[in-house]
C-alpha cells in the first residue's frame, strides 16, 4: 500500500467530480470541433441546410463521448483499473467513431470547401479506396485491433508511455470510423455494397467483441501482470477479479453497441428489398399499361 501512488479508491462521488487533461486530446477536439462549426456556418450562410442532429451527432455524440472516455473519471482510471481500461476501449472503438460518422464530416468537408470538395469526391471514389474499404478488410481490421492490444506488449506499453497512449487511441477511432462510414453511409462511399453485406459483416463484428471478452475471461495469465503488480492498487477488485470483469465488459457492452447497429443492418435490408419490389412492380405496370 505504502508503494501506490495512483489517484484514490474510486467512488459514486469520484464518478462525477474526477477529471484529468489530456493535452493532445482537447487540442485535436477544439480543432475538430471548430473546423466543423465553421464548415456548417459556411453551408447555411449559402443557402444550404445542415440538420441540427448531425451537429449533434458530431459534436455531443462523437467529440462528448471522446472527451468523457479520455478527461473524465475514465481516463483518470484507466490506467490503474483494468475493467475501465475495457470500457474506454468500447468507447473509442464503437460509440464515438459511430457518432463521428452520423455527423456526417465527409459531406459537410464537400460542400464546404468546394475547391477541395471534388478532389476529396474523387479520393473516396479512386481503386485505392475500393480496395482499402473491402468488407472484409475493414472487419478484419476492427476485430484484430483490440486482440493485438491486448494480447501483445502493446496494452502495457499503452499504460506506461502517455506518448503510446495517445497514439492507441487513434488506432482504436480509426477502423471504428471507416467500419461504420461504410456501412451507414451518412457520407459517400467508395462503393456501396448490398445491405445483406453489411449484415454479415455487422454479425461479425458482434461476434468478435465476444471472442475478444471471452478471450480475455479465459486468459489464465494477467494481461500486463508486471505493471498491475508494479502499481500495487490497495483498493478496489483483486488483479484477476478486475481482469475478470475486464472481459465481461469488452463482451457485453461490445454487443449492446454492435447489437442495435445489426438491427439497423437488417431494418435498411429488408427497405432495400421493398423499395427495389416497389420499382419491380411499377415497370411491371407501366409495361402492361
Amino acid at each position: 500500500a505504502g508503494g501506490y501512488h495512483g489517484p484514490p479508491e474510486l467512488t459514486a462521488s469520484r464518478v462525477l467530480t474526477s477529471w484529468t487533461l489530456a493535452l493532445p486530446v482537447l487540442l485535436a477536439v477544439l480543432v475538430a470541433g471548430g473546423l466543423y462549426l465553421a464548415g456548417v456556418r459556411r453551408l447555411r450562410r449559402a443557402g444550404q441546410p445542415w440538420g441540427t442532429g448531425r451537429v449533434l451527432a458530431f459534436g455531443a455524440g462523437g467529440l462528448g463521448v471522446l472527451v468523457a472516455a479520455t478527461m473524465s473519471f475514465i481516463g483518470v482510471y484507466q490506467g490503474v483499473l483494468f475493467y475501465i481500461r475495457s470500457v474506454q476501449t468500447v468507447l473509442l472503438l464503437l460509440v464515438v467513431p459511430l457518432f463521428l460518422v452520423l455527423g456526417a464530416p465527409l459531406t459537410l468537408a464537400i460542400g464546404a470547401l468546394p475547391r477541395l470538395g471534388p478532389r476529396l469526391d474523387a479520393a473516396v471514389h479512386s481503386r485505392a479506396a475500393r480496395l482499402l474499404t473491402f468488407p472484409a478488410i475493414t472487419t478484419m481490421v476492427l476485430v484484430l485491433v483490440p486482440f493485438v492490444l491486448y494480447f501483445s506488449p502493446w496494452y502495457a506499453a499503452s499504460l506506461s508511455s502517455a506518448p503510446v497512449r495517445e497514439l492507441t487511441y487513434l488506432a482504436l477511432l480509426a477502423p471504428g470510423f471507416v467500419f461504420f462510414w461504410m456501412f451507414l453511409r451518412v457520407d459517400p462511399v467508395p462503393r456501396a455494397y448490398p445491405y445483406l453485406v453489411g449484415l454479415w459483416v455487422s454479425a461479425a463484428e458482434v461476434v468478435g467483441d465476444a471472442a475478444l471478452g471471452l478471450a480475455v475471461l479465459a486468459d489464465q495469465s494477467l494481461l500486463a501482470g508486471a505493471y498491475y503488480r508494479a502499481l500495487a492498487r490497495p483498493w478496489g477488485p483483486g488483479l484477476r477479479s478486475d481482469q475478470i470483469i475486464g472481459g465481461g465488459v469488452l463482451w457485453i457492452l461490445g454487443d449492446l453497441v454492435g447489437l442495435p447497429f445489426l438491427a439497423a443492418q437488417f431494418i435498411r435490408m429488408m427497405r432495400e428489398d421493398e423499395s427495389e419490389a416497389a420499382a419491380v412492380d411499377a415497370r411491371l405496370d407501366a409495361q402492361e399499361a
